[in-house]
């Protein structure tokens, strides 16, 4: 959506007439003389009016039509959502449309005024590693839209939305850790921007300090784009391993930082877990047959997309002004695997 766009209230307030008499003319009425009419279409040409397909999707109400704002779908846990949003929505009668930010603030704004142009009843919303501005957000929740926000939230718009436990995950992942016998343990996470990102890292540095390990900042290492870019995951990586306190333990905080420094170790030829274990959020269902088998924190995708439509349409279809709203959290499990096995305490 163009919001500097030609609105009805813009010709009114040019020729002096109400915007009643502009939205009229423009649909042809009887009510409205031919020479007014004139007089508003040259108007509507002169300013390339266009009629806001938002605004009469919201006051229809009737598209049936879901816009979906991801990363990336070639993601094993946002895949996963998807399947979730979808068996909802077609049950519902409900189409979607799905977009992709690949982690650009620019893209993400773009898709967002793409989808908003198609007339969706709502959208469904987990922000770019790029994000940190959201007034094209707030702007359409301030005009009505229902939006949901599923995995990464912010505080910034009251409505609902749907997260994994991720505290709790990144904090029995480093506790699992700790209690196999690993000290020195390092956190590759994703941007500061997204909400994921805190709540993982309070999680790691509580466990570390409720062990009475010291937290070591320059174990804690960041990729801006929450690793689309293997240089990002490869340039931390090789900061860990060649420090002076090389760790012997690594907990990587997103699906495709995981996946990425797996590999990238195995290219090294670098022994896991004997060398250094790897921990990791990660949905891949090959996490039982790698070599070696991987450890993982897995968040229940297909119930997040799920359960964030039903609170979509429930906001879509309500009679009555939404006021009160909820963040459900989600339990993240814990699969032990070989990428950890214990090793003598140090």
């Amino acid at each position: 959506m163009n919001f500097g766009a030609v609105t009805i209230k813009d010709i009114a307030k040019e020729l002096g007439i109400s915007a009643s008499a502009v939205s009229k003319a423009l649909k042809d009425s009887h009510e409205i003389s031919e020479k007014t009419k004139n007089l508003v279409l040259e108007c509507a040409k002169k300013h390339n009016y266009h009629p806001n397909p938002m605004a009469q999707s919201l006051k229809r109400g009737n598209s049936k039509s879901l816009g979906i704002v991801v990363s990336t779908i070639d993601n094993h846990f946002l895949s996963q959502v998807i399947d979730g949003i979808e068996s909802v929505a077609y049950s519902k009668g409900y189409n979607v449309t799905i977009t992709q930010t690949h982690e650009s603030y620019d893209r993400e704004v773009s898709n967002v005024n793409h989808l908003t142009v198609r007339a969706i009843d709502g959208l469904l919303i987990s922000l770019s590693t790029e994000t940190k501005n959201l007034d094209h957000l707030k702007k359409l929740h301030e005009m009505g839209l229902p939006i949901v926000f599923f995995d990464r939230v912010t505080d910034e718009i009251e409505t609902h939305k749907v997260v994994a436990d991720n505290f709790r995950g990144a904090y029995e992942a480093t506790t699992h850790l700790i209690q196999s016998g690993f000290k020195k343990i390092a956190h590759i996470t994703s941007s500061v921007n997204v909400s994921i990102t805190a709540e993982r890292l309070k999680g790691y540095k509580h466990a570390l300090v409720e062990n009475g390990i010291g937290i070591n900042e320059s174990h804690i290492k960041y990729c801006p784009h929450g690793g689309k870019d293997l240089n990002e995951v490869e340039d931390v990586l090789n900061e860990l391993l060649h420090s002076k306190n090389r760790p012997d333990a690594i907990f990587t905080a997103s699906d495709r930082i995981t996946t990425t420094t797996l590999a990238l170790l195995h290219k090294l030829g670098i022994n896991i877990p004997d060398e250094i274990a790897l921990i990791g959020f990660t949905n891949t269902h090959l996490a039982n047959v790698l070599n070696p088998s991987l450890t993982q924190i897995y968040q229940p995708g297909f119930e997040i997309g799920k359960k964030a439509t039903e609170m979509l349409i429930s906001l879509i279809e309500s009679k009555r002004p939404v006021t009160e709203f909820e963040t459900i959290v989600l339990p993240a499990d814990l699969f032990m695997r070989d990428s950890t096995k214990n090793i003598p305490v140090k």
